[in-house]
């Protein structure tokens, strides 16, 4: 119910404007969010469980966090996320032919330092973000994604390894 509180008081807001502002509130909701991260409005954050948005990262406009307390979503510092990503830390097993829909489940998602989520990615539970990697627009990410790789797709796979 905090969280629903503290998203209707957000939302009136300029989505890129205020930021200390959406940290203050966040921080109510039981948000960890990093020094100078940036999250514009326009979003969502549902469920009680465990989110935290690293130093300087910028979370863009409707953007939405499905968080469950057995599954925490960690974003690392420096992540760069496009519109409208979601973040789907919940599932279900597949049940028997009565209703395929089984045994609901929930597992983590973790972002790691530097990442860059373009536009509309769908990112699903069970998943971790190596260091500075690259999520193409639009992308379905099922599986754990390696550093330094750019990857795209329905769903996500390597399309280049980045040198450094």
């Amino acid at each position: 119910m905090l969280r629903h509180l503290v998203n209707f008081f957000l939302s009136p807001l300029p989505p890129t404007r205020l930021f200390g502002l959406r940290r203050l509130f966040l921080a109510i909701g039981h948000v960890d969010v990093g020094k100078n991260a940036s999250v514009c409005g326009r979003g969502w954050i549902y469920g009680r469980g465990q989110l935290r948005i690293g130093a300087e990262s910028w979370v863009s406009q409707g953007v939405v966090f499905y968080t469950h307390l057995d599954a925490p979503i960690m974003i690392g510092a420096r992540c760069d996320i496009g519109p409208a990503v979601e973040f789907v830390t919940g599932g279900h097993e597949i049940g028997s032919s009565s209703r395929r829909a089984g045994r609901g489940s929930a597992k983590s998602i973790v972002v790691n330092d530097g990442c860059w989520i373009g536009a509309r990615c769908l990112i699903l539970g069970g998943v971790t973000i190596g260091s500075g990697a690259v999520i193409a627009a639009g992308s379905v990410v099922t599986e754990d994604v390696p550093g330094n790789v750019l990857v795209a797709g329905v769903p996500a796979i390597v399309k280049k390894r980045f040198v450094e």
